[in-house]
């Protein structure tokens, strides 16, 4: 995930930082110089690099912070505000028009950054929240670009007007305003054109669909694999076009992640969402002070809460609430707690948003062991093989696998009888722990709300 190496590289510097009673000013700059290089390794550009440290330093090195009672403590807080401010501070809206005016967006990027994918990602969030969005097919060249917009559409559940390949884009954009118009969509998505390279016949495509119709917003969509190269694109299209905001897609891939830490200081231009998966839910809007706190290894509880609210059904979690209350539940439940963590991203996803097992792991944290999380998935990929191969039955009756049943268990899902014993037994205990533990689920001195995952 982005930021695994920063992460890592930040808490070993501030660690450090930790262990010493007393900062001295060589301390504080020895530091730095460590943040230095880590920022650079991860691809922010340079000069926002240098701006970032000089920053820290001039308020590092006071007289408040070296003598408070935790100096190390304050350093870390000052590279946490310093990290939000060169984010952005603020998180930053996509501004529609007001009352029932229609707001159209401009979707512009190089090919290969995902952007067709995230309008349609776009549409679904906006349509969630009330809008009435239509998505417009202004790709004529890429071939099955509209049928690819159509297709995530259709899963959105968004209308897609569309004019084929043999209309210019303006045309088309100045068609899909009329559309609009007598089907009251109040929202109007532009998927405009990539290249795979800037050049000069997209900025005067884009500046032609701009004459032709009233763009309200135009948003660049990045990609986060290709470094600063994003942070130039961003610059470029702002510089020719003028863009009122960045989507950055791909942050949860293999990617040093500089330039979501980039952007806002290079272009001025605030970054809105980010997109952390394949999956067309898969977009999260940006909040610079959340994503600072999981850069440090911090956590970002928020965003684990919404991700939980969203993405778990309330009527199957106040079902397996009550079963658990009664030490009632299943291997099916079992299941189905799973496909609920699958749904919030995975295991990884969940982990990196908790306190102290930020985007690097627990590496910060000297009282855990460090946890593998690609083998805890495998570990419940094997136990979700072990469940569906008993029979309903027996996922319904734990108390019916004898010896007999869990050889057969083993067999059909691959694995060594050990394994089966293992989950069945780890299953027993769960259960009796429910018994012991009412108050986690309401009632006299618990809390209200969902139940936890029982793995």
């Amino acid at each position: 995930m982005a930021f695994d190496s920063l992460t890592d590289k930040l808490q070993n510097v501030f660690r450090n930082l930790r262990s010493k009673g007393r900062l001295t000013e060589d301390d504080v700059k020895t530091a730095l110089r460590e943040v230095k290089m880590a920022l650079l390794e991860a691809d922010v550009n340079f000069k926002v690099v240098k701006g970032f440290v000089k920053n820290v330093q001039e308020r590092a090195v006071g007289q408040d912070v070296m003598n408070g009672l935790n100096p190390g403590q304050m350093v870390i807080k000052i590279v946490n505000e310093e990290l939000t401010a060169l984010m952005g501070s603020e998180t930053t809206e996509i501004r529609f028009q007001p009352g029932s005016s229609k707001t159209v967006i401009m979707m512009a990027g190089l090919q290969g950054a995902g952007k067709t994918t995230t309008t349609a990602k776009l549409a679904g969030k906006f349509k969630l929240k009330g809008k009435k969005p239509l998505l417009a097919a202004c790709d004529v060249y890429r071939p099955a670009a509209i049928k690819q917009l159509q297709i995530n559409g259709e899963k959105q559940g968004v209308d897609v007007f569309s004019m084929g390949e043999n209309h210019k884009p303006a045309d088309i954009a100045k068609a899909a305003m009329e559309h609009a118009v007598k089907r009251a969509y109040d929202l109007i998505i532009l998927d405009t054109a990539g290249r795979l390279h800037i050049d000069e016949d997209m900025m005067g495509e884009l500046e032609e669909i701009k004459a032709a119709v009233e763009v309200h917003q135009t948003i660049l969509v990045v990609d986060a694999m290709t470094g600063q190269d994003a942070v130039n694109v961003a610059a470029t299209f702002n510089d020719k076009i003028g863009i009122d905001g960045v989507i950055v897609t791909k942050l949860d891939g293999d990617t040093r992640g500089g330039a979501a830490l980039s952007i806002k200081a290079v272009t001025g231009c605030p970054i809105l969402y980010v997109g952390m998966g394949e999956k067309l839910t898969d977009l999260e809007q940006f909040y610079p002070d959340r994503m600072a706190s999981r850069i440090l290894g911090m956590g970002d509880v928020l965003t684990l809460i919404e991700k939980v609210e969203g993405d778990i059904d309330e009527t199957k979690a106040k079902e397996m609430t009550e079963k658990l209350k009664k030490a009632q539940f299943d291997f099916e439940d079992y299941l189905e707690s799973m496909q609920q963590m699958k749904n919030m991203g995975g295991l990884g996803s969940v982990m990196s948003m908790l306190p102290g097992m930020g985007m690097g792991g627990m590496t910060g944290n000297k009282k855990m062991p460090d946890l593998d999380t690609d083998d805890a998935e495998k570990q419940m990929g094997k136990m979700e093989a072990i469940i569906y191969s008993m029979t309903v039955y027996e996922r319904r009756n734990p108390d019916v696998l004898n010896p007999s049943r869990k050889h057969r268990i083993a067999k059909g899902a691959g694995v060594d009888i050990s394994e089966v014993n293992r989950i069945v037994k780890q299953f027993e205990q769960t259960r009796k722990a429910m018994k012991k533990m009412p108050g986690m689920f309401g009632g006299k001195g618990g809390k209200k709300g969902g139940f936890k995952l029982p793995f």
